[in-house]
């Protein structure tokens, strides 16, 4: 990543009309909070002499301030009797994630039922418009579909769906009765959505015929099938058609049950959306259940090993999505959220459920960034007049990349704020989308935390100043810091150490799924009571927190470590280069070489006077230790899908290595770019 003195200077500065205007200044006013480090120390810790504060005082008042109803009351906020690692919270209350976030808007003295609850647009141009009364009888139908199948409390259920609104009722549905969503990317293959379908044991599966994609059809129904076969444990696959593939079917009479010629189909176990969901009645009594509940199990992969399960409950990721979104994205009634993102990764459920228990109106988008032409999400936040709007920093080279005059066309002064998470930033890049996409107004709420929170350690308010790529701070409620190998806390002296939580917070996992002894080894085995978070962290010495990639990645080069993030930063900065990935890899010499891969600006000639610039420039930033000892071209990276460069799947091709877990990648064919980079 960047190097501090890249980023010093402070960019972005709120007006005081906005300032007085954020969610986050009501609520320091109304406690007699003077500026950002006395609210930061109020919800993250107990501050000498001063009643109304700490952890367990803010995610108390949160429950009443944000409006969280529990059907029955919480005998206290936690206990955490069996340590940090296992804290129960909300113990004894009764709560269900769907009365607040559509029961109660879609009540009929609601001003908010005929709300529109979401706003979809597919990659083909289709729109439409659901309002919460549409969203909840549809829920209540998949709530009743999943009964009439005998899914209960604590059954899990599988959703392996195209970006389109029935993936909400979906997810409602299941808390409804109490099941336990599990979301799948649907850029998933066969071996990755079998390992989730094994792991989680669902019995029943929701997928599609397939969703649009750069205007091809990519269909899901084949992949499914070969993952069931694979997994076992699914007895009813519910499919919704996308293409028409059900009329298709229907008009052929050729197989046994006239679908061989459209899709794949097994009379036993499959049925169409309308035939299971559309037929089921609409109206059902939500369940009411204990705090603890499990609502998802969302994956998250591992460096290597099985994906790890990580299990959010009913009450805590209510609470830290609601809390984020009114907060760190300063929620407004007039709103329209739009975060890019699939309902198999972390921020398409926090998407929902954050923004719609507030009533909010959320923009999800079926297909590509760049179909028919680079300026599509320019587009859509222009027709739809869309205020907040959530992107990976990789996105935003991409489009970058494709020149300004593409945005320039649009009127974009709708949005308000602008979101980002997945990766660290290139000051440049996150100039640009300042500039260019934000007008220069709008703050950019770069945030970091993980699916093991399902939110954010670190999150800047509305109301800071911003310098390029920072991200604020801890979050409310978050007790964070930055320490060294032995644990002590290190963040005051602006020295770069290791991120890690000091204290539990409602969303963080149970444990995993697989069961307890991982869960320990993964977070808590490195120092005592601390959860150690796995990335590199400074705070520099105006109080701005920056990342600097895993600390798991860091290359040993002759007893000296970097950061790969630090080496990609160096290079980026290179105006011939556009995207860069560093690994490192056995040296008789030093141990330890680093290997570069570089992406280059269009137009741009790659050639040895190049690879020695870039050598050069990684010499003089981090010195000679590190300058590369290959600097290799390529056009594409193997990426997650949500834009983070896999580095380890690099290394393991440049060495010859095992692959090991490459379930989170999204391009696979990027792997035979690497293996022939140039």
């Amino acid at each position: 990543m960047e190097s501090l003195a890249d980023v010093d200077e402070v960019v972005h500065t709120p007006t005081q009309e906005f300032v007085e205007s954020t969610n986050v200044y009501e609520f320091m006013r109304e406690y007699g909070m003077e500026d950002y480090d006395e609210l930061i120390a109020r919800t993250t810790g107990d501050v000498e002499g001063v009643e109304e504060s700490g952890v367990d005082w803010f995610w108390d008042e949160m429950v009443d301030y944000l409006d969280i109803e529990f059907y029955e009351g919480y005998d206290e906020v936690r206990d955490d009797s069996d340590g940090p690692q296992f804290t129960d919270w909300y113990p004894g209350g009764e709560i269900n994630i769907a009365h607040n976030t559509l029961d109660r808007h879609a009540d009929p003295e609601s001003e908010t039922r005929n709300k529109v609850a979401c706003i979809w647009e597919g990659e083909d141009g289709d729109i439409r418009e659901i309002t919460y009364h549409e969203l909840a009888r549809q829920s209540n139908k998949v709530a009743n579909a999943l009964e009439e199948r005998g899914v209960g409390t604590g059954d899990t259920v599988g959703l392996y769906m195209p970006m389109i609104p029935e993936v909400i009722s979906i997810l409602y549905g299941c808390f409804k009765v109490g099941a336990i969503a599990v979301p799948i990317f649907s850029g998933f293959g066969v071996d990755a959505t079998a390992t989730r379908i094994e792991d989680s044991e669902c019995s029943v599966m929701f997928t599609g015929d397939g969703f649009y994609r750069r205007g091809s059809e990519v269909t899901l129904k084949g992949a499914a099938d070969e993952a069931i076969e694979e997994a076992g444990h699914v007895e009813h696959t519910i499919v919704y058609d996308r293409f028409g593939s059900e009329a298709d079917a229907e008009s052929d009479t050729t197989g046994d049950s006239g679908t061989e010629a459209s899709i794949p189909w097994n009379d036993d176990r499959d049925e169409w959306w309308d035939d299971a969901v559309e037929t089921a009645d609409d109206e059902y009594e939500t369940k009411e259940l204990p705090s603890d509940q499990e609502a998802m199990l969302l994956y998250s992969s591992g460096t290597t090993g099985r994906p790890k399960g990580i299990v959010h409950t009913h009450a805590g990721v209510l609470a830290q999505c609601a809390k984020e979104i009114y907060f760190g994205f300063d929620h407004k009634d007039h709103d329209r959220f739009f975060w890019v993102s699939d309902i198999g990764w972390m921020m398409g459920p926090w998407t929902l459920i954050g923004n719609q228990h507030f009533g909010g109106t959320v923009f999800m988008y079926e297909g590509a960034p760049d179909y028919p032409e680079p300026d599509r999400f320019w587009e859509m936040i222009d027709r739809h007049g869309l205020t907040v709007f959530g992107i990976s920093p990789t996105a935003i080279r991409a489009l970058r990349k494709q020149g300004d005059h593409w945005v320039e066309g649009h009127d974009l002064s709708t949005l308000r704020l602008l979101g980002s998470t997945g990766e660290p930033w290139d000051p440049e890049s996150w100039q640009w989308f300042h500039e260019n996409v934000g007008g220069g107004d709008a703050p950019i709420i770069n945030i970091s935390g993980g699916t093991e929170i399902c939110g954010c350690f670190l999150m800047p308010m509305p109301i800071q100043d911003l310098k390029p790529c920072t991200l604020g701070g801890p979050g409310l409620g978050m007790n964070i810091d930055i320490v060294d190998h032995n644990g002590e806390s290190i963040a005051d002296t602006h020295e770069r150490g290791f991120l890690v939580a000091r204290d539990s917070c409602p969303s963080m996992t149970k444990s995993l799924w697989e069961g307890d002894e991982r869960y320990l080894e993964e977070y808590w085995s490195n120092w005592d009571d601390l959860w150690d978070h796995g990335d590199w962290a400074q705070k520099d010495e105006d109080g701005f927190w920056f990342l600097h990639g895993r600390a798991d990645d860091a290359l040993n080069v002759a007893g000296r470590k970097v950061g790969p993030a630090e080496v990609e930063g160096a290079l980026i900065e290179h105006p011939d280069v556009n995207q860069a990935a560093a690994v490192g890899a056995p040296d008789d010499t030093t141990g330890t070489a680093v290997v570069t891969y570089v992406v280059t600006e269009d137009g741009v000639e790659e050639t040895d006077e190049l690879r020695d610039e870039l050598r050069a420039q990684v010499g003089e930033e981090l010195g000679k230790p590190f300058r590369p000892r290959e600097v290799l071209f390529v056009d594409e990276f193997p990426k997650t899908q949500s834009g983070k460069i896999i580095r380890r799947a690099i290394e393991a091709t440049y060495t010859g290595e095992d692959l090991g877990d490459m379930s989170s990648i999204e391009n696979p064919d990027a792997l035979d770019e690497i293996d022939a980079a140039r």
